[in-house]
């Protein structure tokens, strides 16, 4: 196996709650339930707790879907009081463009 072909094999993937599409974990970001308080963005993609990934471009229509369908709360293993949806919302809808379209 080739180097090239070799470093391709090993990226790691992610399913997206929202969507169930599975993309490279750099297209994802990151939702960490950290052992007390409520759901939060991990830009890092290193903080402590449970995660689940939502798509970088459409994070709020994947969001929505996963709270019609209440995927966040089975992917996190919680209760529905632990999430608060809208300020999910805006924490991604306030991550900058850069930060969208550059790799971690």
């Amino acid at each position: 196996m080739s180097a090239v072909a070799y470093q391709a094999a090993r990226r790691p993937e992610r399913t997206c709650v929202g969507c169930r599409t599975v993309k490279p974990k750099r297209e994802l970001v990151r939702l960490v339930l950290p052992v007390a308080g409520p759901v939060e963005v991990d830009l890092t993609g290193k903080r402590s707790g449970r995660g689940a990934y939502l798509c970088r471009q459409t994070g709020t229509t994947c969001l929505s879907q996963a709270r019609r369908r209440r995927a966040l709360t089975r992917a996190l293993r919680t209760t529905p009081d632990r999430i608060d949806h809208d300020a999910l919302a805006a924490s991604l809808g306030a991550i900058p463009l850069e930060e969208l379209s550059s790799p971690r």
